[in-house]
């Protein structure tokens, strides 16, 4: 890395102001959200574009969090640089999602176990067939667990990484519902592909903020204070990773 610059034209910061271990909201306000409430010490490390990224103490463990913004090609750029110019380990996507599934309600947590995509994110790669973009093992479990130890309800499978909110086909969902994917979210399969190309490591951890076929959803302000199980799973999660 003697060849980086810094600041990067996404993160005016220098590697030593980020903790090995970032969570990511998708919501510039829930990063603030969470290093007001959850991190003690909390200091503002970057603001470029309003994509807030502070760094506290979670139980005596140093801890960053930063905004991812929305969508595959804004994840892309902040956990690349995060992973490849900022010396970060571990991210943890602590995002929302919009349920396809019967079983899986609003509010309820979804570990993505895999992330499915509808997007020309991977191409890139020239890769010679389809990639499996899953998580990183030992987090997932280590989130499973904790979840059962503490009672949280979690429901761990495949989420759908899609570049479309407003898609003109509105039964396009369906597709991937037969095939078993949970939810729909729009960053994680970038997370996932950028950590494996960097050796690094990710999971998402997403509440369902709305369900598509039950019409449920929650408002914009909840989205940003109320999700504080999966805040509390995601912070739980990072001091495991870091007692490994």
């Amino acid at each position: 890395m003697g060849n980086i610059k810094y600041p990067t034209p996404h993160i005016y910061a220098k590697p030593d102001d980020f903790a090995k271990t970032v969570l990511m909201p998708g919501d510039p306000l829930r990063s603030e959200y969470i290093a007001k409430n959850f991190l003690s010490s909390a200091k503002l490390i970057n603001n470029v574009r309003g994509i807030q990224g502070y760094t506290g103490e979670y139980k005596g463990m140093r801890i960053s969090v930063m905004a991812s913004g929305m969508g595959m090609p804004s994840m892309g750029i902040y956990s690349y640089e995060l992973f490849n110019f900022f010396g970060a380990e571990n991210i943890i996507r602590t995002g929302s999602a919009g349920a396809i599934q019967e079983k899986v309600n609003v509010n309820d947590i979804i570990l993505g176990m895999g992330a499915c995509t509808d997007s020309a994110y991977f191409h890139q790669f020239n890769l010679p067939g389809t990639y499996s973009a899953i998580s990183d093992f030992n987090m997932l479990i280590n989130a499973k667990n904790i979840a059962d130890k503490n009672n949280i309800a979690v429901h761990t499978g495949l989420l759908l990484s899609s570049d479309l909110f407003y898609d003109e086909n509105p039964n396009a969902y369906k597709q991937w519902q037969n095939v078993g994917v949970l939810a729909i979210e729009m960053e994680s399969a970038a997370l996932y592909i950028n950590a494996a190309k960097a050796k690094k490591h990710a999971l998402a951890i997403c509440t369902v903020s709305d369900h598509i076929i039950k019409h449920d959803s929650i408002s914009p302000q909840e989205r940003q204070t109320s999700f504080t199980k999966m805040i509390e799973l995601a912070l739980e999660t990072a001091l495991s990773i870091d007692n490994l």
